[in-house]
């Protein structure tokens, strides 16, 4: 595996757009998606690129409190039921001292609306000591529940194509 995307996602906007974000990488790297409850909590030197998003909460990344607002606003159940990305990027380790990164969101399109839950996840990546290869990327739903804007699953795609070249990783 050379590319790992990790989402949370409450409606499943956000689990859309990280297979959109892997069918991208695809097209020059080998890529998994994962579930951020089932999500390694070490990656190994087998990962070039590791991809995190989730949902925009509360002007960041989410919490227990806002999950559980999400949880009473989804009659269906969530899709990310366990820990959020905020916990799984507080445990996370690696053994790659090259690991590259990037981060998204989704987010209700209004503009001028303040928060990202990408550019959290970001700043905890850095703190982390794994290099960033873009600034912080946000797509857009129509409303709380979704559904995702149109286009917006063209533009992931686009986005994780050019992830993978900026790591320039050959399929092996």
């Amino acid at each position: 595996m050379d590319a790992l995307v990790v989402y949370e996602s409450m409606f499943g906007n956000t689990k859309q757009i990280a297979e959109a974000v892997a069918e991208g990488l695809a097209t020059r790297m080998r890529a998994e998606v994962a579930e951020v409850g089932s999500a390694p909590d070490f990656i190994g030197d087998q990962v070039a690129l590791l991809v995190v998003g989730g949902p925009t909460h509360a002007f960041g990344m989410s919490r227990e409190s806002t999950r559980q607002s999400a949880a009473q606003q989804a009659p269906g159940g969530l899709v990310s039921k366990g820990r959020g990305l905020r916990e799984w990027l507080g445990g996370l380790g690696s053994s790659s001292a090259t690991l590259a990164s990037a981060a998204f969101d989704t987010r209700v399109f209004k503009p001028r609306m303040p928060g990202s839950a990408a550019r959290g996840a970001a700043k905890r990546l850095r703190r982390a000591g794994i290099r960033l290869v873009a600034p912080a990327q946000s797509f857009y739903v129509a409303g709380t529940p979704g559904p995702l804007l149109d286009g917006e699953l063209d533009r992931a795609r686009a986005w994780g194509e050019s992830l993978a070249a900026s790591v320039a990783v050959p399929t092996r």
